[in-house]
C-alpha cells in the first residue's frame, strides 16, 4: 500500500471513530474516594461491551483530578463500547508505591458496583505506562492484558541511569561551571533553567552542537523529536543535532527531587561506564563523528575526558527502593502490547526496544510514525487497544494495524532488569 493510500485510509478511519463518538449516548459517570484516600472516576457507555480499560496517568507533581483517559481519546474508546476507570493514586510525584495499590483498589470498587468485567485491560501514558507494566508483572493484579504507551518502561533505574549519562556528558563537556547538578537536586525547575541557559549558548556554535548531540545520544534521545514535523533525512547530522537539542532539557534532566526524597538518596550511577563503548553500542557514532569533524573537535579526546571524569555513585538503599518502585522484570504475566511514537524525546523509544528484547517473546512492540511525547491520535489508541483485546480473546496476536509501520529504534544503552543485571 502506498503512503498516500495509507494516509487516506487512516484519515477515513479516524473520521469514522470521531463521528461515532459524537453520536454516542452520554456515558454514566461516577466518582468516589477509596479507603486509602485516592479518588477514582469511572465512565461506562450505554452499550458497554464488557471490557474495562484501567488508565494510569503520567508523572505529575500533584495528584490532581483523576482522568479516565487522555484528552481526546476517552470518547473514541467509549464509542467502541469500552468502559473507563482511573484513580489519582492519592499522591503526586513518582508515586509508583501508591499507584499500583490504588489502581487495584479502583478495580475492586468497580467490580463491587458493576460485577466482574468480562476483561480488564490496563493501559497508561509515560510514568503510567510503568504503572501498567508493574500491574502486568504482578500476580493477581486483576488485569487480563496491558498496553503501556509512551512508557517509562526502562524502569526507574534503567531510564534514570541513561539520562544521567547524557547529563554527565553535557555538564562535563559543555557547562562544567554553570552550577548544574546531576543528582541531589533540591529544585528541578531551577536546575533545568541552568541547563536551558547553557544549552542555548552551546547550540550557537558548531562545537556546542556536536557535544550536545553526543550527550543526547548517550541519553537515548532519538533522531526525531519534534511533534508535527517530518523526520530528518537519512544522514542529515545537522538536522539530527537540532532535533536532539529541542528535547534535551526535558529528555535528559528528568525530575529527580521527588524521586531522591522517596528513595532516601541517590539511586542512579555511572561508575564503571565506558563512554567510548556506549557510543559504539548506540549505532549512532557516525552522525556524532560527522558533527565533531565539522566542528574541528577530537571525538576520541572528548570520550577519554568522559571516561576520566568524576563519576556518580549510588546509595544501595536508594537503589533498592527504586528497584521495588519500579524496575520491571520483563516477565509479564498477561499479554503486553508496548506502544510508542518513533520520535519520543522524553521517554526514549530505546527503552521499549530494551524491554521487548529482555522479555524474549510474549511481548509485542509497535510504533506510531510520529514524534513527540504521547502524541498518539485517537485512532492509534483505539487501534492498539483493539489489537490487544483481540489477542486476549483469541489467544494469539492479530496482524498489526497498518497505522503502525515497522520501526526499530536505537538500543537501550543502560538496560536494567529486576532480578537480573543492570548495565
Amino acid at each position: 500500500m502506498t503512503g498516500l493510500k495509507r494516509l487516506h485510509r487512516a484519515t477515513a478511519a479516524l473520521a469514522l471513530i470521531l463521528a461515532t463518538a459524537a453520536q454516542a449516548p452520554t456515558p454514566r459517570t461516577a466518582t468516589g474516594t477509596l479507603p486509602g484516600g485516592a479518588r477514582w472516576i469511572e465512565q461506562v457507555p450505554a452499550e458497554w461491551n464488557g471490557t474495562l480499560l484501567l488508565y494510569s496517568r503520567g508523572y505529575s507533581p500533584r495528584a490532581g483530578d483523576p482522568e479516565p483517559a487522555p484528552r481526546g481519546t476517552g470518547d473514541a474508546l467509549m464509542a467502541q463500547g469500552y468502559a473507563l476507570l482511573a484513580s489519582d493514586y492519592g499522591s503526586g510525584g513518582w508515586a509508583l508505591e501508591q499507584a499500583v495499590p490504588a489502581q487495584r483498589a479502583a478495580l475492586a470498587e468497580f467490580a463491587k458496583r458493576h460485577g466482574k468485567p468480562k476483561r480488564v485491560i490496563a493501559w497508561g501514558y509515560s510514568m503510567g505506562g510503568l504503572v501498567t507494566t508493574a500491574l502486568a508483572e504482578a500476580p493477581g493484579s486483576g488485569i487480563d492484558g496491558a498496553a503501556p504507551m509512551c512508557a517509562s518502561i526502562g524502569g526507574s533505574l534503567g531510564m534514570m541511569n541513561m539520562a544521567l549519562d547524557g547529563a554527565y556528558a553535557f555538564r562535563t563537556l559543555v557547562a562544567p561551571d554553570a552550577g548544574i547538578r546531576l543528582v541531589r537536586i533540591d529544585d528541578d525547575r531551577a536546575n533545568g533553567k541552568r541547563v536551558a541557559d547553557a544549552l542555548a549558548a552551546a547550540i550557537r556554535t558548531p562545537e556546542g552542537r556536536a557535544r550536545v548531540a553526543l550527550a543526547g545520544v548517550l541519553a537515548g534521545i532519538p533522531d526525531w523529536t519534534s511533534a508535527g514535523e517530518p523526520a530528518p533525512a537519512r544522514g542529515d547530522a545537522d538536522a539530527v543535532a537540532a532535533e536532539i537539542a529541542r528535547a534535551f532539557v526535558m529528555g535528559v534532566y528528568l525530575p529527580r527531587t521527588d524521586q531522591e526524597a522517596r528513595a532516601g538518596g541517590v539511586f542512579s550511577w555511572n561508575t564503571g561506564v565506558d563512554y567510548r563503548a556506549q557510543l559504539a553500542r548506540s549505532g549512532r557514532r557516525a552522525a556524532v563523528a560527522a558533527l565533531y569533524a565539522r566542528a574541528g573537535l577530537d571525538l576520541d579526546a572528548d570520550l577519554e575526558r568522559l571516561n576520566a571524569g568524576e563519576r556518580v555513585a549510588a546509595d544501595p538503599r536508594a537503589v533498592s527502593y527504586m528497584r521495588a518502585h519500579y524496575q520491571p522484570n520483563a516477565r509479564p504475566l498477561v499479554p503486553l502490547l508496548a506502544v510508542q511514537t518513533a520520535g519520543d524525546g522524553l521517554t526514549a523509544p530505546a527503552m521499549q526496544r530494551g524491554y521487548a528484547e529482555a522479555a524474549r517473546g510474549g511481548v509485542r512492540s509497535i510504533y506510531a510514525n510520529r514524534a513527540g511525547h504521547c502524541t498518539f491520535s485517537p485512532e492509534e489508541v483505539v487501534g492498539a487497544i483493539r489489537m490487544l483485546d483481540q489477542r486476549i480473546e483469541r489467544g494469539r496476536w492479530p496482524a498489526t494495524p497498518a497505522i503502525f509501520p515497522s520501526h526499530r529504534p536505537a538500543p537501550m544503552l543502560r538496560p536494567c532488569v529486576r532480578g537480573g543485571t543492570c548495565r
